[in-house]
Protein backbone atom coordinates (compact mmCIF):
# COMPACT_ATOMS: atom_id res chain seq x y z
CA UNK A 1 0.00 0.00 0.00
CA UNK A 2 1.40 3.50 -0.90
CA UNK A 3 1.56 6.14 1.40
CA UNK A 4 0.47 9.73 0.12
CA UNK A 5 2.10 12.19 2.42
CA UNK A 6 -0.36 15.15 3.14
CA UNK A 7 -0.01 18.58 0.78
CA UNK A 8 2.51 21.03 3.25
CA UNK A 9 1.07 24.04 4.43
CA UNK A 10 4.45 26.25 4.75
CA UNK A 11 4.53 28.16 1.56
CA UNK A 12 8.16 27.18 1.09
CA UNK A 13 7.54 23.32 1.52
CA UNK A 14 4.53 24.00 -0.89
CA UNK A 15 7.43 25.20 -3.53
CA UNK A 16 9.55 22.27 -3.00
CA UNK A 17 7.17 19.76 -3.03
CA UNK A 18 6.21 21.25 -6.45
CA UNK A 19 9.93 21.51 -7.61
CA UNK A 20 9.96 17.73 -6.55
CA UNK A 21 7.36 16.21 -8.23
CA UNK A 22 8.00 18.42 -11.13
CA UNK A 23 11.69 16.52 -11.21
CA UNK A 24 10.48 12.98 -11.20
CA UNK A 25 7.86 13.86 -13.02
CA UNK A 26 5.14 12.99 -10.41
CA UNK A 27 1.84 13.49 -12.18
CA UNK A 28 -0.11 12.34 -8.94
CA UNK A 29 1.63 14.48 -6.78
CA UNK A 30 1.10 17.57 -9.06
CA UNK A 31 -2.31 16.75 -9.04
CA UNK A 32 -2.33 16.55 -5.62
CA UNK A 33 -0.63 20.03 -4.96
CA UNK A 34 -2.71 21.65 -7.57
CA UNK A 35 -5.67 20.16 -6.14
CA UNK A 36 -4.70 21.96 -2.97
CA UNK A 37 -4.75 25.24 -4.65
CA UNK A 38 -0.94 25.21 -5.66
CA UNK A 39 -1.10 27.64 -8.95
CA UNK A 40 2.81 26.09 -9.74
CA UNK A 41 1.68 23.09 -9.27
CA UNK A 42 -1.33 23.63 -11.57
CA UNK A 43 1.40 25.37 -14.35
CA UNK A 44 4.13 22.52 -14.32
CA UNK A 45 0.86 19.49 -14.55
CA UNK A 46 -0.40 21.89 -18.09
CA UNK A 47 3.28 21.46 -18.92
CA UNK A 48 3.99 18.19 -18.49
CA UNK A 49 0.61 16.92 -20.01
CA UNK A 50 1.36 18.65 -22.86
CA UNK A 51 4.80 17.91 -22.87
CA UNK A 52 3.40 14.19 -23.22
CA UNK A 53 0.19 14.71 -25.53
CA UNK A 54 -1.36 13.86 -22.41
CA UNK A 55 -5.20 15.14 -23.73
CA UNK A 56 -7.03 13.32 -20.82
CA UNK A 57 -5.52 15.23 -18.55
CA UNK A 58 -5.73 18.44 -20.55
CA UNK A 59 -9.08 17.86 -20.60
CA UNK A 60 -9.71 17.04 -17.04
CA UNK A 61 -7.61 20.55 -16.32
CA UNK A 62 -9.42 22.33 -19.11
CA UNK A 63 -13.25 21.31 -17.77
CA UNK A 64 -11.37 23.08 -13.91
CA UNK A 65 -11.51 25.96 -15.63
CA UNK A 66 -7.76 26.10 -16.48
CA UNK A 67 -7.35 28.56 -19.68
CA UNK A 68 -3.69 27.27 -20.36
CA UNK A 69 -5.06 23.81 -20.46
CA UNK A 70 -7.51 24.85 -22.89
CA UNK A 71 -5.08 26.27 -25.05
CA UNK A 72 -2.74 23.78 -25.21
CA UNK A 73 -5.72 21.02 -25.80
CA UNK A 74 -6.32 23.14 -28.79
CA UNK A 75 -2.43 23.40 -30.18
CA UNK A 76 -2.14 19.63 -29.33
CA UNK A 77 -5.62 18.81 -31.41
CA UNK A 78 -4.91 21.16 -34.34
CA UNK A 79 -1.51 18.78 -34.63
CA UNK A 80 -3.14 15.69 -34.84
CA UNK A 81 -6.13 17.05 -37.63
Amino acid sequence: MTVIPPVPSDPDEIALAVEAAIESEDLAGLRRLADAGSTDAEDALVELAAERGDLEELRRLAAAGNTDAADELLELEEEEE
